[in-house]
């Protein structure tokens, strides 16, 4: 990338890993920064125009920041990432598995998604407890759903699977902390069974219920 002319900025918060880099004859035309990506200035990249994210992304920190990224204005248009298995199922997971939640819903409302592989521990030395996956995350050209208040909207996915074990008209009530009824007529309104469960539903039906819930 680099003899092709891109600009490379590489954040590493090991100190000792942040030393190799940097006497790296083959990165010393990249930036090396010695940092927290959770805390990094994204913004300055986006200034320049369109650009990308990959990395290799410890478990604690892997949602947390893709959702940062994801949801950053003028974000990165794709991201390469390498995630702990069941972080990778979660991105991909459809409607009514264990896997779909609320990440699911947010990933996909603004990318698409494909995992490139899966590798087993005996990839890596020394060998993790867990298998990894790398998975590829293409900003799309317009959403995938349109609604009326995207803030309202994340609320809603976030709220529909606050009580995973509750009717999502339950969940929904305690969460957003509205009166039940408010929540069954916009349920009806959606076109969704009042007793339906979050994960049950998909883009469009959150879409719907968030609009829905933006009228009450």
């Amino acid at each position: 990338m680099l003899d092709a002319g891109a600009q490379l900025t590489a954040v590493e918060i090991d100190p000792v890993l942040v030393d190799v880099l940097r006497n790296r004859a083959d990165l010393k035309r990249a930036t090396i920064v010695a940092g927290d990506a959770r805390t990094f200035d994204y913004a300055t990249l986006a200034r320049s125009g369109k650009w990308y994210a990959a990395g290799n992304l410890p478990y604690y920190i892997a949602t947390p920041l893709i959702m940062q990224l994801i949801e950053l204005q003028r974000g990165p248009q794709a991201l390469t990432v390498m995630v702990q298995r069941d972080v990778a199922d979660r991105f991909t997971a459809p409607p009514g598995t264990a896997a779909y939640g609320s990440l699911t819903v947010a990933v996909g409302y603004a990318m698409n998604v494909t995992r490139v592989l899966t590798l087993e521990p005996a990839a890596f030395s020394p060998k993790p407890k867990v298998s990894s996956a790398v998975v590829q995350m293409i900003r799309r050209t317009e959403p995938a759903v349109r609604t009326r208040d995207l803030a309202r909207f994340r609320q809603v996915v976030r709220a529909a699977f606050a009580y995973r074990r509750k009717t999502l008209a339950n969940s929904l009530a305690l969460a957003l902390r509205v009166d039940r009824h408010s929540v069954e007529q916009a349920l009806r309104s959606a076109g969704i069974p009042t007793e339906q469960r979050g994960e049950r539903l998909d883009l469009a039906d959150f879409a719907r219920l968030a609009d829905a819930l933006a009228e009450g």
